[in-house]
């Protein structure tokens, strides 16, 4: 890994524009900047083409002969599949008003990483190839033949975004960058140039059914364990069940709420309030993920990972689907479900068992988002709060790109963190930086991997840049979201530019505050920390 520069040093952004046109300057592929090549292993066992080993720095990517010939048959597919690539490849103005909101460009001051100017990567070729003013005009009508050095940009800088989509809130036309960013990505696929932190994880689910490569019994193993240590916090023991065909309901989180703090505090709170309630629930030590890489990888791939959780469902024979704090997971069910596996009819409409209420926007998915569950028990008045006992915490929260632009989760998180918490240690960052302007954590989207360090820093630095504001102003000491990849990456964004401040999931406060029968007094939190700092 390459040595990641001092924070003060990163922060002295050049915006100085090349002297070159963009055509003409070259990509240089620097460490830290760009991911490792993907495993043979992992094409393999999803059945993509063209495994073997390479190096993204290496001159030789060991490209098929008709690498191009692919490439081109790809677009031309994918033009008639989609309208809307086509549309978003034709009506950009250049108006640039997404130019100066994609956090990558903020942090780096690369030209190419204006939304507006990544898109022409691949626009660019598009008019070569596909409009009769490229062929007739070429360059003078932004035109250009698809050449290795063109295929090596496109992948230098498709993987340099995290389709977070906050360039497409300021389009004056809608264009969603992230679709073809996603698109630039799938036609890559077809000829084996990928990056290995997203086959791999993807290739994991497929195999086994989890981003980590987790067994089923370790899976259970880990849970269980986690069990021991929600005793040692509150007194009182849950008791999950695995595989129970006949639950009423099927639990999917991401499998890092089962592994890796501080996603595993969160999972302790979801078994509290599930005991608390009594819900009939199980996981699926099978479909032991939420999450799907498959969004980061290819419209097929997305569909094939999203279908296991419908065919563990229909397996176990229970009502409907309860889903965690996963950004990805959400974004694919609330906007590809419906198109890709849905509607899902083996399922019934959810309904909560305890308050009646009936979840009528998933009539279609049969998947309730646990901040709409619990935000309708607190708003029933079926939860039993002690507020004061999240005391210790100065709490913001950072909006996850995928359940705030990709499906509208905006109110419930904040309105279940100011009932679990005095509500006037709750501060919100910049408006400019929440809800649907939220910035990305800089490293969504498969970039969450050790070998592109500076460049996750460099993305996250608006991220942080707002969160230091409410450190300074407010003396904010926890960032909450509902992602674990979040949790997993602001951890890391934190450390680096500002420390001290911890990462936390919405339903850890939950189940801190949350009052359970037959409780002894309870002197710690979820971390086993002292509720009161002394």
């Amino acid at each position: 890994m390459a040595k990641l520069p001092k924070p003060e040093e990163l922060a002295k952004i050049d915006f100085t524009p090349p002297k070159t046109g963009w055509m003409e300057t070259p990509v240089v592929f620097k460490e830290g900047m760009f991911c490792h090549g993907s495993k043979p292993k992992s094409l393999q066992l999803v059945n993509f083409p063209n495994p073997r080993d390479w190096r993204p720095a290496d001159v030789d990517w060991k490209l098929p002969e008709n690498w191009k010939e692919i490439i081109l048959k790809g677009i031309a597919e994918r033009l008639e599949k989609y309208r809307s690539f086509r549309l978003f490849l034709d009506i950009c103005v250049r108006c640039g008003a997404c130019a100066d909101k994609c956090h990558f460009f903020i942090g780096t001051g690369d030209p190419k990483n204006m939304p507006v100017l990544r898109a022409e990567l691949i626009r660019s070729v598009y008019r070569k190839e596909f409009t009769l003013a490229g062929k007739i005009f070429g360059k003078m009508a932004g035109a250009r033949e698809l050449t290795v050095d063109v295929l090596k940009e496109w992948w230098y800088y498709f993987y340099q975004c995290t389709e977070c989509r906050r360039c497409s809130v300021f389009c004056p036309y809608g264009i969603d960058t992230a679709e073809v960013t996603m698109m630039g990505r799938e036609l890559m696929h077809l000829i084996g140039v990928n990056i290995n932190w997203i086959l791999e994880p993807a290739a994991n689910c497929f195999r086994v059914g989890n981003h980590l490569g987790i067994t089923p019994h370790a899976f259970k193993g880990s849970i269980e364990g986690l069990v021991d240590d929600v005793e040692s916090a509150t007194g009182i023991r849950v008791n999950p069940t695995f595989n129970r065909k006949g639950a009423e309901v099927l639990f999917v989180t991401p499998s890092a709420d089962a592994f890796a703090a501080p996603a595993i505090f969160t999972l302790m709170g979801y078994m509290l309030l599930f005991h608390q309630i009594g819900l009939d629930y199980t996981f699926s030590a099978y479909n032991s993920e939420g999450g799907n890489f498959g969004l980061f990888t290819s419209n097929e791939m997305m569909k094939r990972l999203n279908a296991k959780m419908y065919a563990e469902s229909k397996r176990l024979g229970v009502k409907w689907i309860l889903g965690g704090e996963c950004g990805h997971m959400w974004r694919v069910v609330h906007q590809y479900m419906d198109t890709m596996n849905g509607p899902a009819n083996h399922l019934q409409v959810p309904t909560s068992p305890v308050t009646g209420t009936v979840f009528e926007h998933a009539k279609s998915t049969k998947m309730v988002h646990i901040c709409e569950f619990t935000a309708d028990l607190i708003k029933n008045n079926k939860l039993k709060l002690d507020p004061s006992r999240n005391d210790r915490y100065q709490v913001t929260f950072h909006d996850s790109c995928n359940t705030a632009r990709g499906m509208g989760m905006m109110e419930e998180p904040r309105y279940i963190l100011n009932k679990v918490m005095n509500p006037d240690n709750f501060h919100e960052m910049p408006e400019n930086t929440i809800r649907e302007q939220t910035f990305c954590c800089g490293s969504g989207s498969g970039l969450n991997t050790d070998e592109l360090m500076e460049m996750r820093m460099r993305g996250g630095f608006p991220r942080a840049n707002a969160l230091k504001h409410v450190v300074d102003q407010h003396g904010v000491n926890l960032m909450t979201c509902i992602c674990a990849i979040d949790k997993a990456t602001l951890s890391s964004l934190v450390d680096y530019w500002v420390p001290g401040i911890e990462i936390g999931g919405v339903h850890e406060l939950l189940g801190n505050a949350l009052v359970l029968d037959g409780e002894p007094e309870r002197t710690q939190n979820l971390r086993g920390e002292p509720l009161k700092e002394e």
